[in-house]
């Protein structure tokens, strides 16, 4: 039996979750009339409904109240960085969320109605957020878990003991190795969730997730390959490719394979020395861009949602959109060192919409289907531009350009 468990978690997750798929597809075509296969999936959906909220609450609590204080001018252009492309990747899945609308697979989906106004969609998010926060997490009120996390966060840094924050940081890892174990029975749950949408709707189903993992993976490709670089030949006044390649090269390429920001810290620091900057700065800066620097992550958000929202046939204003993109931006900030963390997100987005928690939790279920290249890649691009955007504000601090880091190479 301990042999057994050893070879399961020794398993790259990656490939149990192909297995997973490529067996729920054939058992969906072969023997659909074994309806008893599904459960797998409601259970794995029902799990993760259950710890989402506590997971995202005790995160967002954590990270502030451990957050350190600054390091000058550098501190805070990459502060600035991390943030700034954040919201434009969000902005970017927007537009392309616009030009390229998808579908996808809902069971027991109800028409939506979508706000009024932008005004409706600030006085709902209103009055969430001052909602009894122990209800907030019973209910999977995500706006206010975030908002109660957030006060909850500052009121331990300002009054609270080391050993408090440090009690509340180990909770913290206690319910991230919760939700891994989770996780670890993501093959059975796809398996089960496969094996539903292919007995009732074929391989049409892979269709659709096609495009949407296209949409996807454009967006974040478009994030890294033109926005991220353009931002740097600005603020440099120098062609950022030498920098951008090599973060893709020895961080990206690290990252879409381990799938974890935080894993990949000391790879980027290890290019970060290397490169011989500060390691003052690097060895705050990367850690920081582990926990908010997180493109992918808000483009996940935002093209998900809106997926959602023209399945339901809601009718999305540009200016509720772009709300959305605000929203995806912070959200995103909470999703760091968990797997699946974005997905995990989207209902509390979804709840701008007023869509239902069992309907959103439907598309983390789609995410979790696509997610073996979704989050490989979503991982890459976060990781990645924590080390593009490090060197790029230590170059500018010592009037370097990127030409002199490529001679390091």
């Amino acid at each position: 039996m301990k042999t057994l468990v050893k070879l399961w978690t020794s398993t790259s997750l990656v490939l149990k979750i192909v297995v997973g798929l490529v067996v729920g597809a054939v058992l969906g075509l072969t023997v659909p009339q074994f309806t008893y296969i599904s459960i797998l999936g409601t259970v794995f959906v029902s799990a993760l409904k259950a710890i989402a909220p506590v997971l995202v609450a005790v995160l967002v609590a954590s990270a502030i109240s451990k957050a350190g204080g600054g390091l000058g001018p550098r501190f805070r252009t990459v502060v600035t960085f991390y943030l700034a492309t954040t919201l434009l990747a969000a902005v970017t899945a927007v537009v392309a969320s616009y030009m390229f609308p998808v579908q996808i697979m809902l069971s027991d989906t109800t028409e939506g109605s979508a706000p009024g106004s932008l005004f409706d969609v600030f006085s709902r998010m209103a009055q969430d957020m001052v909602s009894n926060p122990l209800m907030c997490v019973a209910n999977a009120n995500y706006i206010g878990v975030l908002f109660w996390s957030i006060i909850v966060g500052l009121a331990l840094k300002l009054k609270a003991s080391e050993h408090t924050i440090n009690v509340v940081s180990d909770f913290a890892d206690v319910v991230g190795n919760m939700i891994r174990w989770v996780i670890q029975f993501a093959p059975f749950g796809i398996m089960g969730l496969i094996f539903s949408s292919v007995s009732e709707s074929g391989l049409y189903i892979f269709t659709t997730y096609g495009k949407l993992l296209a949409l996807l993976v454009g967006c974040m490709l478009a994030s890294s390959l033109v926005l991220n670089p353009l931002i740097i030949a600005v603020y440099l006044r120098a062609n950022p490719y030498p920098i951008v390649w090599a973060c893709l090269k020895e961080s990206a390429v690290s990252a879409f394979f381990t799938r974890s920001s935080a894993a990949n810290i000391p790879i980027n620091m290890a290019l970060c020395k290397r490169l011989k900057l500060d390691p003052d700065f690097y060895s705050v800066s990367i850690p920081l861009g582990a926990t908010i620097n997180m493109n992918g992550a808000a483009v996940t958000i935002t093209v998900m949602t809106l997926a959602v929202c023209s399945t339901l046939g809601i009718e999305v204003s540009l200016p509720a959109a772009l709300f959305l993109s605000v929203i995806s931006t912070f959200a995103a900030c909470g999703s760091s060192g968990v797997a699946g963390g974005s997905l995990l997100l989207i209902p509390m987005a979804c709840s701008l919409f007023g869509i239902s928690n069992d309907i959103a939790m439907q598309a983390v279920a789609v995410g979790f289907i696509i997610g073996v290249i979704q989050d490989s890649v979503e991982t890459a691009l976060n990781s990645s531009g924590d080390a593009m955007f490090t060197i790029a504000a230590d170059l500018h601090s010592k009037g370097m350009k990127p030409k002199d880091i490529a001679e390091l190479l």
